[in-house]
């Protein structure tokens, strides 16, 4: 299973990428502004800290005005995956630029209808958002297994991104699934590592060394 980070904040970025552990990075308006930065100066500094895929979302919801933010958009960084809506004209422009060997990631994706629609228009990557699914009553982790399953049947490439990840749970289901990407914040990477069994064994392992009064480097 691949990881993105979902964050613009550049020191996090560099903070987790350091680790090895981070395969690319999804951006969208929201945390663009959350940023406060330029849109093309932040994502050109993403692309070079990161080699795998960087998702850059379009602004425009016309067919056409999606083809010419994508222009400008795809001139970045050779690692650019233009993220477009799950709509008629989002689903129009995927077909146009994945027709043209270029990275497309359709998002806003709450429906395996919508991800057969997809994987329909060559989308390299489908993303299905499971925690605001959850936040409304429905199963995220469902809509998952549904995906995996349609996807499955007729060995459609598209790779699904598990989107709205909230915690580590959300992760560890992704995986068990067979999900080929999840994107989840710094956070809730961070929270992956920790275990108190974890702490409190190493806590005792540090101790006991201190005790023998050794050094391994000098």
């Amino acid at each position: 299973m691949k990881f993105f980070l979902d964050t613009a904040e550049i020191d996090e970025i560099r903070e987790m990428a350091a680790t090895g552990l981070v395969d690319g990075v999804t951006t969208n308006p929201s945390l663009i502004l959350k940023s406060g930065r330029d849109y093309f100066e932040v994502t050109k500094e993403i692309c070079d800290l990161i080699d795998g895929p960087v998702s850059a979302e379009v602004a425009a919801t016309d067919y056409d005005g999606m083809l010419r933010e994508a222009a400008h958009i795809y001139d970045i960084a050779d690692n650019i995956a233009l993220k477009v809506p799950l709509t008629v004209d989002g689903l129009r422009a995927c077909k146009h630029f994945t027709d043209q060997g270029k990275m497309v990631n359709v998002t806003l994706c709450f429906s395996s209808a919508q991800a057969l629609l997809a994987a329909k228009a060559g989308a390299t990557f489908i993303s299905p958002f499971v925690g605001r699914h959850d936040d409304v009553g429905f199963d995220g982790m469902q809509l998952i297994e549904d995906i995996r399953l349609i996807y499955d049947n007729y060995q459609f490439a598209t790779q699904i991104l598990v989107a709205s990840t909230r915690h580590p749970i959300h992760i560890v289901e992704s995986a068990r699934i067979g999900a080929d990407v999840v994107t989840l914040p710094a956070k809730v990477l961070r929270q992956m590592f920790n275990h108190p069994l974890t702490a409190n064994g190493l806590a005792a392992f540090v101790s006991d060394w201190e005790k023998t009064g050794q050094t391994i480097a000098k």
